[in-house]
């Protein structure tokens, strides 16, 4: 028998894409009909992305060619903070309790409205930048700086927050519990993808990491007088996998055994797992959490060990709540620049991943588009899309999205009805919660 895996059929994926195709072909985004930013403002905002091209591309391939993980990015955070600054924009370092993240801010009008736009920056441990996150720094530098060169004009004030890891850190949510959006009224960013989406789905993502206390004992000679901590992880991982059929399309769950013994003749007194638990909704990731606790205590019980579950060694992170209205703006700006967003539904839900960004858009107003820098079928998180996120068509993204973010931005800082608006839509997806003790029970 061959040493190398069987190979992965990918007639799902194809399928999957031609479906996808027929109904973007059939489809249309909602677009804003809101009174918005004066033109006068949007070809301003235009110009200086444009004025902007050398310095941010040469930043994302920069970045790119100098990948750093989460809370590593020094150099990458440096080199942000620079290009910023050298715009006579002063930028915070070490800003809201972490030493990658950053903070700057141009003001209009003091008494008027407050809009961050996000950047991320950290990698993938081997694999770089497949995430694309040079592409989502870059941007949000991008529009930015947009926004403070016409800054003299904005009916309030511009927040830029470079958030550190947002690859499985919840850097977001650490920035959030040190007060980085408590003055913030909208927040807006945006990611690569396949595709160009104004309202992707998201998923909330949980940490279970469960430890099983059993007593060692000679396996051959006396293994009546052990209790196997390894059996209760087999238990475990096993009534998670019967657990699945039960459970709805929208969740997933994932674990492997970080521990499971030292030696095969000596009963395993330590043994640990480790989960993640991802779900559409708040509510469903708190009965999947239930659930998944529930597995861990039957399987110790079965065993006759003892288990631990520590939850969250990193924050959770949230589904992210899309907003509307603020969909809407960008889908209306994205295509002044000749991108054609497609509506919810369209992509399949099955693509679905998580970010901390969902923690942000259950205590403002935001949006989290999705950005199209390839036409090939590539998969985030792998090192094709690492090279994808420099190629022309990205940069071409880069500017696009730059100024995609600065008019949704300077859209919301000038008009009233679009705020209200948002600010309806917010509330009525049940408003602001208290994020760090969502899940205490």
């Amino acid at each position: 028998m061959s040493h190398e895996p069987r190979p992965v059929d990918g007639f799902l994926l194809r399928r999957l894409g031609e479906e996808t195709e027929a109904r973007a072909a059939e489809a249309t985004a909602p677009s804003s009909t809101a009174t918005g930013a004066p033109e006068d403002l949007l070809g301003a905002l235009a110009r200086a992305v444009e004025g902007l091209a050398d310095p941010l591309v040469g930043a994302s391939h920069d970045l790119a060619a100098h990948p750093e993980v989460a809370f590593e990015e020094h150099r990458s955070a440096a080199a942000l903070a620079d290009l910023v600054e050298s715009y006579d924009v002063s930028v915070t370092r070490g800003a809201h309790g972490l030493d990658t993240a950053l903070r700057a801010e141009v003001t209009g009008d003091p008494d008027g409205p407050t809009v961050a736009i996000l950047s991320e920056y950290d990698a993938l441990p081997g694999i770089g930048h497949g995430c694309g996150h040079n592409v989502i720094a870059t941007t949000g530098v991008g529009a930015f700086l947009a926004l403070a060169e016409a800054r003299d004009r904005l009916p309030g004030r511009v927040v830029w927050l470079g958030t550190p890891a947002e690859e499985g850190g919840s850097g977001k949510e650490l920035m959030a519990l040190e007060g980085a959006f408590d003055d913030v009224d909208a927040a807006v960013m945006v990611h690569p993808f396949t595709y160009d989406v104004a309202e992707p789905v998201f998923l909330g993502r949980r940490q279970l990491r469960a430890t099983f206390a059993g007593t060692t004992s000679h396996a051959s000679a006396q293994p009546f007088m052990g209790r196997n901590a390894l059996d209760a992880v087999h238990l475990m991982y096993a009534g998670v996998s019967v657990h699945r059929q039960q459970m709805p399309p929208t969740d997933r769950v994932h674990g492997i055994v970080t521990a499971g013994g030292e030696r095969p003749n000596v009963i395993p007194e330590h043994a640990e797992m480790l989960f993640y638990l991802r779900s559409e909704y708040p509510e469903s990731l708190a009965v999947l959490s239930d659930r998944l606790a529930d597995i861990a205590r039957g399987a110790a019980l079965m065993t006759g060990c003892g288990v631990e579950l520590r939850w969250d060694e990193s924050p959770a992170y949230l589904p992210v709540r899309n907003n509307g209205p603020l969909a809407a703006a960008w889908t209306r700006r994205y295509a002044e620049r000749g991108h054609r967003v497609l509506p919810p539904g369209v992509v399949p839900n099955l693509f679905a991943g998580s970010t901390d960004f969902g923690n942000v858009s259950f205590r403002v107003p935001g949006v989290h588009a999705m950005v199209s820098i390839t036409d090939a079928d590539l998969s985030l998180h792998t090192r094709e899309f690492a090279d994808a996120a420099v190629t022309p068509q990205a940069d071409r993204v880069v500017l696009d999205a730059a100024y995609g973010l600065a008019a949704v931005a300077a859209d919301f800082l000038c008009d009233p009805a679009l705020r209200e608006a948002a600010a309806a839509a917010f509330e009525a997806a049940g408003g602001a919660i208290d994020v760090p003790t969502y899940f205490e029970r």
